[in-house]
């Protein structure tokens, strides 16, 4: 084979070059398609991709170019683009340099857009503490789409792979065109009276024209407002709608929605093979520990020798009735000695010791005498001595 054939790359990126350069229709071209990937340089430049539904192709304004733009180029932004296209060298990329650009006639639904999504953002819509968890363990998932379609297909056959014991009830509703917001909104309203896990809102993916009834004010609020779950599943991966961020969960695409909706019965019953496997293992574990404790305890000296218990007990028994008649006699001596103390003091007190020394006591009617005037000559009285008593009679009151 001669060598001589043979291009290097960068003169096959030179010849490829050298043919766009020298085409008059590629330095004349017109394009539209949706902006994405979007940069403005601080010098001033524009870069960016201009897509649709099947391509993408690279893009750059000048900043002179630029200045006269009479609109902001933002993402997602449809445009009517004119430029020359050329192959960048240094990658081997084709690219447009466009020199004139101007909306294409969705660019009034992005305002709309980007008003209602700021309006809403700022009313705190969107924040994460106002979004509900998505049950792990659905009963009933509720689905609000276009009754036929690739996505109703694509949802139901994912739930019913991923988890067969989950009901699926379908509301059909419009998703594209005059009234769809009304009947997406009717159909959650609707769904509330189900006793719904989880509720599917979405469609299969299309241009912002298809997808506008999901960046409708009244859907968004009803999604707010919902007591059910609500996942959305517009279908477009790259770009958003309202009910994308007001929503509590987001999914990319219908089979995405259903995927987050409900587990996988298969990872169900791997978790619960291995938590089977855990817990005969902890039981064996359990049981092995237990036996060893078991062991140990018959191997003890209080077990193997019984009787050392109630020796213990005995002695101190003992040592406690010990302690205990010490503890009586001790307190019996302390009475001894406050009763003795008493008696000390009643002697004192003691009347008859006083009538030893030869005095008495006088009673009439049985009550002591103490003055002369409360008997007369004749009256009996009883008169008390140490060793007895003695009835006399009054004979002379002086």
């Amino acid at each position: 084979m001669q060598e001589a054939r043979y291009l290097t790359i960068s003169e096959f990126t030179s010849r490829l070059k050298g043919f766009f350069d020298a085409s008059h229709a590629f330095q004349n071209m017109y394009l539209k398609g949706e902006i994405s990937n979007f940069k403005k340089h601080s010098s001033g430049h524009l870069y960016f991709s201009i897509k649709d539904e099947g391509s993408v192709i690279n893009a750059m304004m000048w900043d002179r170019d630029a200045k006269k733009l009479n609109f902001e180029p933002v993402e997602g932004t449809k445009v009517l683009v004119h430029g020359r296209v050329t192959v960048y060298e240094a990658r081997g990329t084709y690219q447009i340099y466009v020199d004139e650009m101007q909306e294409d006639g969705v660019g009034n639904l992005y305002a709309m857009y980007e008003k209602l999504k700021k309006d809403l953002e700022k009313e705190g819509l969107f924040k994460e503490e106002h979004k509900k968890p998505i049950p792990k363990y659905p009963k009933r998932v509720g689905v609000i789409t276009a009754p036929t379609g690739a996505a109703i297909r694509d949802i139901i056959s994912t739930i019913k792979r991923r988890y067969p014991i989950c009901e699926i009830l379908l509301f059909p509703s419009l998703v594209q065109g005059d009234g769809a917001a009304s009947n997406i909104v009717n159909n959650i309203k609707k769904a509330e009276d189900y006793d719904l896990d989880v509720l599917i809102v979405g469609r299969g993916g299309g241009s912002i024209e298809d997808l506008w009834a999901f960046n409708e004010e009244i859907v968004a609020r009803v999604i707010y407002a919902s007591n059910i779950p609500i996942i959305s599943a517009v279908g477009h991966e790259t770009d958003f709608t309202i009910a994308d961020f007001v929503a509590d969960k987001r999914a990319a695409t219908p089979t995405g929605a259903a995927e987050i909706a409900v587990p996988s019965i298969n990872d169900i019953l791997n978790n619960l093979k291995q938590l089977n496997i855990r817990l005969n293992e902890a039981i064996i574990k359990r049981v092995k520990y237990s036996r060893l404790i078991l062991d140990k305890y018959k191997k003890s000296y209080i077990i193997t020798n019984p009787e050392i218990i109630y020796e213990n007990k005995k002695v101190q028994l003992d040592q406690a009735r010990e302690k205990l008649n010490m503890l009586i006699k001790h307190k019996l001596e302390i009475a001894k000695k406050e009763y003795l103390n008493l008696i000390d003091k009643l002697e004192l007190l003691n009347p008859l010791n006083t009538l030893k020394r030869g005095y008495s006591i006088t009673y009439y009617n049985d009550k002591t005498l103490t003055s002369i005037k409360k008997v007369k000559v004749n009256d009996e009285v009883s008169i008390r001595l140490s060793d007895g008593s003695i009835k006399a009679t009054i004979n002379e009151v002086k």
